[in-house]
């Protein structure tokens, strides 16, 4: 199953929002200038007594919105971006403009340093991706696949298995659009797990592997999906891998160390890189 087609185009909002448009209001202002698509752009609206302006659309001005949510208009008002479906799934707002999501709570992507986008970039530069077939096993919001597209890959082959995370791609402006890149980016509403036995040997020439974390998702991290990842993968191929370091200061564990162990059981050649682990195919 693909990804949903239909893309939102209204207006974000962030709680900064409410409070800058509803002070030009009481100020007299007749144009207030920000940005609604989390730092892509800048755009003037009108501001009125009743209502604010964008793109010939009036809203009213909004209540308080949350402060660590992404608002976006659902018809009848400005709803975070976020869905339950078994577990709470947000669109998370950063310093950065590039926003990330987390599942209960749980940040799936590192924002302290850099943006998760250009976080994105400095893994998939490993890859040097130009060119080549990329398998993005866990695609989350399409950071990887967007940095890839702009680095010259020939195609990616994306796989998302949480329906809710595709919806929130479909509302984030930073999510690469299928329908916009000529074919070259391909995603699965599909579980990698199920689906990575079905894809031919040697079919990808670079693979990049972001799941979530051992606890949440550990079968992406055993030996068996492992070798299917080795079997898709030319000789010589690489793949970037992320594993974070949990419990590395309350239990001293190693996970790079271990994951790296495994992948070279598996038919690579490894070593921990940034925050995960780089693999070449032996």
């Amino acid at each position: 199953m693909s990804e949903p087609s239909s893309r939102y185009h209204g207006p974000l909002l962030l709680h900064t929002h409410a409070i800058e448009l509803c002070r030009a209001r009481d100020e007299g202002a007749a144009h207030w200038t920000g940005s609604f698509d989390l730092g892509r752009s800048q755009e003037h609206v009108g501001i009125a007594r009743d209502s604010w302006v964008w793109r010939e659309h009036p809203f009213s001005y909004p209540p308080t919105l949350k402060e660590r949510a992404i608002h976006y208009w659902d018809g009848e008002t400005f709803a975070p971006a976020a869905r339950y479906s078994g577990a709470l799934i947000k669109l998370v707002p950063t310093a950065w403009g590039v926003p990330t999501f987390e599942i209960d709570g749980i940040k799936m992507l590192p924002t302290a340093k850099a943006s998760p986008l250009d976080d994105a970039r400095h893994k998939i530069a490993l890859l040097a991706p130009a060119g080549k077939r990329l398998l993005d096993t866990c695609g989350g919001l399409g950071y990887f696949a967007a940095c890839a597209l702009d680095a010259g890959v020939a195609r990616v082959d994306s796989f998302e298995k949480n329906p809710d995370v595709l919806w929130l791609r479909t509302l984030n402006p930073w999510s690469p659009d299928p329908q916009a890149t000529a074919g070259r980016l391909q995603l699965q509403h599909a579980d990698i797990a199920r689906a990575l036995p079905g894809l031919a040997d040697a079919s990808f020439d670079a693979i990049a592997h972001d799941p979530p974390r051992f606890s949440i998702a550990g079968e992406l991290y055993a030996l068996d999906f492992y070798r299917q990842l080795a079997r898709v993968l030319r000789r010589g191929g690489r793949m970037f891998h992320y594993t974070g370091t949990p419990n590395q200061v309350s239990r001293g564990r190693d996970l790079p160390r271990e994951v790296a162990r495994r992948l070279h059981q598996a038919g690579f050649r490894a070593e921990p890189a940034l925050d995960g682990v780089l693999a070449t195919r032996s």
